[in-house]
């Protein structure tokens, strides 16, 4: 062997050597700076062999930063507006803030609800959401309190008292100062034969309309389907609602409800994919005839897997929002992008899952 062809074999040996002790993250990023990718005439590196752009695109999210099944990631401001710069470059215009509260925890110094017993939180994140959205030009739902009550009972009607007064303070606060205050969001989830339900959604509604000038209130009721699960250990149900139950009994509470909610977003994840025809198209023929417009909550998590909660598989969400494009639905909202679909989650998924989203709609 040449001495010039064993020193580079040497040099060489000894580099592959030291790869070895190289932490595995700096390694994975030298390699990825000399892998490349094949990619198709449109420049893409994934070949998509269905039809592509063929769903409705999610404009709206909510933000659930008080939440009771969903780890925190604990973010400042700084990763706020990040993840608002994320939401804005796919579209989204509207974003929801889940819950103004659940049980002690509350998202704003509320002299009333501080009152009652909550903890004082260490930001006031109703002032930081409006703020941001005002500055990406979002429209910001406030979502009611949520004393636990309910959940507690079964009975809606236990959230009107404590809502009455949050209502007026929230407006008071941050509604009249805050043009990128859209609306509000009730927050009360039910599905079917609520207790309390109607004249719940029906005051609240009411008050929220009347405070702001009519500004539009929406709920996301969940349909009661095979996959309506929580608080078991199985994923599926044999009891689940037929179509004709539902439309029955979702009939009657648009009727008494259609007057002060302007908008419905059921909750898409608890039924299989090949019912989302069916109750789609129930979903959009009542809200017609109430004069309510039509959204869905397309959930970014996956309700099929034995861990919760995960970002769902693309394909999953693709069907779902191209179901929600063939029954024509006025909007597609989701639960939600910052876990579940932000680059900068603490799930290494969602940020996949937006690579793929993007992909799919051709959004640059």
């Amino acid at each position: 062997m040449k001495t010039s062809n064993r020193r580079d074999f040497l040099k060489k040996a000894a580099l592959a050597g030291a790869s070895a002790l190289v932490a595995p993250g700096l390694l994975a990023t030298e390699e990825k700076e000399v892998i490349s990718f094949s990619s198709s005439p449109g420049g893409e590196t994934d070949k998509f062999i269905i039809p592509k752009n063929n769903g409705l695109k999610i404009t709206g999210t909510f933000l659930d930063e008080i939440s009771h099944d969903i780890p925190h990631q604990n973010w400042s401001e700084r990763e706020w507006e990040q993840d608002f710069r994320h939401m804005k470059s796919i579209g989204i215009d509207t974003v929801i803030m889940i819950r103004s509260g659940y049980r002690k925890f509350i998202t704003y110094p509320s002299k009333y609800l501080l009152g009652k017993g909550c903890y004082m939180p260490s930001f006031d994140l109703v002032d930081m959401y409006l703020r941001l959205a005002e500055k990406y030009q979002m429209k910001f739902y406030f979502g009611l309190y949520d004393s636990g009550k309910y959940w507690d009972t079964g009975d809606l009607s236990w959230e009107i008292e404590d809502n009455k007064y949050v209502i007026d303070e929230v407006w008071k606060q941050y509604g009249e100062k805050y043009k990128s205050f859209g609306g509000w969001y009730i927050s009360g989830e039910i599905s079917r034969k609520t207790k309390g339900a109607i004249d719940a959604f029906r005051v609240m509604g009411k008050q929220c309309k009347n405070v702001s000038g009519g500004l539009p209130t929406f709920i996301s009721p969940w349909i009661d389907g095979k996959k309506a699960v929580m608080g078991t250990d199985k994923l599926t149900k044999e009891d689940a609602v037929s179509v004709q139950e539902h439309e029955r009994e979702w009939n009657e509470i648009f009727d008494g409800i259609h007057e002060v909610v302007d908008a419905c977003a059921f909750q898409d994840g608890h039924i299989d994919y090949d019912e989302l025809d069916a109750f789609f198209t129930v979903n959009k023929k009542l809200a017609d005839k109430y004069g309510m417009k039509c959204w869905t909550n397309a959930e970014t998590f996956d309700r099929d897997m034995p861990i919760n909660f995960l970002p769902i598989k693309f394909d999953k969400l693709r069907m779902k929002l191209e179901a929600a494009k063939r029954a024509d639905y006025d909007k597609a909202i989701t639960f939600e992008f910052s876990h579940f679909m932000s680059p900068q989650s603490a799930y290494l998924q969602a940020g996949h899952l937006y690579d793929r989203y993007k992909e799919y709609f051709n959004i640059k």
